[in-house]
């Protein structure tokens, strides 16, 4: 079930969210295969700790990788991945599921590896969801930062 949350900020941009079957979509891979598109344009959200306590959501796309020197260099602190119960916490969102819509207790970062499609596909907060949005439209609902983290 899409929290509620979600729901009200999808509901307030006019976004649809595509639902499949319970834990069909847990990985950029899996949520590719199923929506149909390239393994990138899904907008993968993973939770860092960084070492001044505070958590910083980064989304990217679903085929790329995060650099700890370049996140490292754009947080000004250097951060470590966040546990599952950490980011439960913090998003209320389950790893598989995490998006960044309605994301609170997190500092929202869009990497520009996103920006080379025309379509993205965040998840709505299930294991089970995508939601067809633009880059541009990511970086204004979530109030995100824009940084380039990502490996070569």
């Amino acid at each position: 079930m899409i929290p509620e949350k979600v729901q009200v900020c999808l509901q307030s941009h006019g976004l649809k969210v595509l639902q499949f079957e319970p834990g069909s979509t847990p990985t950029s891979e899996l949520a590719a295969q199923k929506i149909g598109v390239a393994v990138g344009q899904i907008a993968k959200s993973m939770v860092f700790k960084a070492k001044d306590g505070a958590f910083h959501l980064v989304v990217c796309a679903g085929d790329k990788r995060v650099c700890s020197k370049r996140l490292k260099q754009h947080l000004g602190v250097k951060a470590r991945m966040a546990t599952a119960e950490e980011t439960y916490a913090v998003t209320e969102f389950k790893p598989g599921g995490v998006c960044p819509f309605g994301v609170t207790g997190a500092t929202v970062h869009i990497d520009t590896s996103l920006s080379h499609y025309d379509q993205v596909f965040p998840a709505a907060g299930t294991d089970s969801t995508g939601v067809p949005t633009s880059y541009r439209q990511l970086l204004e609902i979530t109030n995100g930062q824009v940084c380039e983290v990502m490996q070569a």
